[in-house]
């Protein structure tokens, strides 16, 4: 027979921390991305042609466990496209439904700068993830990526200086 489950005592440390690690294996967890808006200086956007999916995408990727966004899309930037760039303003928060099989994600899009738009040349692409890295004028970028993204670039470019809360791309209907 088995024992039954005891509550850990709340009123000590080792007895907090025990419920915590009971928590973190209980409760949901949630897929974070972390992507950039790297522009060059006459404002066309950078975008990653993916060996993976048809779709273009901005650069970034999926936070690993215990990193933060931004240091999340520093190193996914120098990993896949050998460029090291500072993860500046916060400049949307995008909750993704579920998607082509995945399920729902929260997504955090910084700002990346500006850099010259000869970058592109010397760039060294991670071969399995990246065919290409292209720039793209702000109204072209819906021709070349999911709408979620067109979406969000262009709600992203029409208010510039605020940090966006988006749910799938859009702003959140207020009652």
């Amino acid at each position: 027979m088995a024992e039954p489950t005891q509550r850990p005592d709340l009123s000590t440390e080792a007895g907090r921390l025990s419920f915590n690690r009971i928590l973190n294996q209980r409760l949901p967890v949630k897929r974070n991305i972390a992507q950039g808006l790297l522009r060059n200086e006459i404002g066309e956007v950078m975008l990653c042609e993916l060996t993976y999916k048809q779709d273009w995408d901005l650069p970034g990727g999926v936070v690993d466990p215990r990193e933060s966004p931004a240091a999340c899309v520093e190193r996914e930037v120098a990993e896949e496209l050998d460029l090291d760039v500072v993860a500046g303003d916060l400049l949307a928060v995008n909750w993704l439904p579920p998607y082509r099989g995945w399920d729902d994600a929260v997504l955090f899009l910084h700002d990346l700068g500006t850099v010259p738009a000869v970058t592109v040349e010397d760039l060294t692409l991670l071969k399995r993830e990246i065919r290409a890295v292209h720039w793209v004028a702000p109204g072209d970028v819906a021709d070349h990526v999911a709408a979620y993204t067109a979406a969000m670039v262009q709600h992203v470019l029409a208010h510039p200086g605020r940090t966006a809360y988006l749910e799938n791309s859009a702003a959140r209907a207020r009652n």
